[in-house]
């Protein structure tokens, strides 16, 4: 088992290190952050490669116990809608707006979880607005209004 998880470790921080490379030239052509746009993806993967380099050269392999959750046809079947739905939003992020993609999104994927209707509605709405302010009015990132765009001054 160790073997196999130090194979898994070890192709993945390839893959880090290639995904590395490919965004250490990556200027844009305006700056409207003032990090960069690099920044951040190389920031992910230096945390990634380095919760690697851990798995990679642990003495002892990850052990699971009788108490941890099943990776079952039910479990996959959940993994696979959350991707689903991560690729809806990343397609409908720029036409619907970040509001409503994020509800588009974010009910069917409390909803999922054991959420009831009408809280997760709300909670996911007042979410997505407070996160869009948060954003886009105190931080100054800029996120789509979309469909809501008549309601930008």
């Amino acid at each position: 088992m160790l073997t196999i998880q130090r194979i898994f470790a070890a192709v993945l921080l390839l893959v880090c290190i290639g995904l590395a490379l490919m965004a250490w030239p990556y200027q844009a052509a305006f700056s409207y952050e003032p990090v960069g746009p690099r920044a951040f993806p190389l920031l992910l993967l230096a945390l990634m490669g380095l919760a690697l380099l851990y798995m990679l050269f642990r003495p002892t392999p990850v052990v699971h116990s009788e108490d941890d959750p099943q990776l079952d046809r039910e479990t996959l079947q959940k993994i696979g809608i959350c991707v689903a739905l991560l690729l809806v939003f990343a397609g409908t992020f720029e036409p619907l707006g970040f509001i409503v993609a994020s509800i588009l999104v974010g009910v069917p994927m409390a909803r999922l979880y054991g959420g009831r209707w009408v809280p997760s509605a709300v909670i996911i709405s007042l979410m997505a607005i407070g996160l869009y302010l948060l954003f886009d009015k105190l931080m100054d990132v800029p996120l789509p209004l979309g469909l809501l765009d008549v309601l930008e001054n």
